[in-house]
């Protein structure tokens, strides 16, 4: 016995009427959905309706942008004070710099980096890969983790 849903109500109001778009129903129709985000997109879009998704996204997104401004003034202001203290301290005698040594330590450090950048180049593709493809598959949630995170560096 199969049993059909009713024909949806019409609200027509002053200005104009809106349709009530189903994205589960979309993406079933919609080839162009599935070529762009995969076959398997979407595990979270039968679960939850787009307006939880993108709370459930944006929230996070909104703690994480607020917090990584904060602490990135934190550490611009340590770094920076920190400067200003080793310039005034050297420029009054109170600490000499070997720029020679400096600048030894820092081609060894350049050269260290280079060798572990090399090393890591497959672990590095391979996470870019899980990540991309959670971000296909959880593309609202995605999407207003993003927003939220931009909303957090501004407020």
């Amino acid at each position: 016995m199969a049993t059909r849903n009713p024909p949806p109500q019409e609200y027509e109001s002053d200005d104009d009427s809106y349709e009530v778009l189903d994205l589960t129903e979309y993406a079933r129709r919609h080839q162009w959905w599935n070529r762009v985000f995969g076959h398997s997109s979407g595990p979270m879009v039968e679960k939850y309706s787009v307006a939880t998704q993108i709370v459930m996204g944006g929230v996070p997104g909104w703690c994480a942008g607020f917090l990584f401004q904060k602490v990135g003034k934190l550490a611009a202001t340590a770094v920076g004070g920190g400067f200003l203290l080793l310039q005034i301290a050297s420029h009054s005698g109170y600490v000499q710099i070997d720029w020679k040594r400096v600048e030894k330590d820092v081609n060894k450090a350049k050269r260290q980096i280079k060798k572990r950048a090399n090393k890591a180049a497959p672990e590095i593709n391979n996470l870019i890969e899980e990540a991309t493809e959670f971000i296909k598959q959880n593309i609202v949630i995605s999407s207003g983790f993003v927003g939220g995170f931009l909303l957090g560096l501004a407020s």
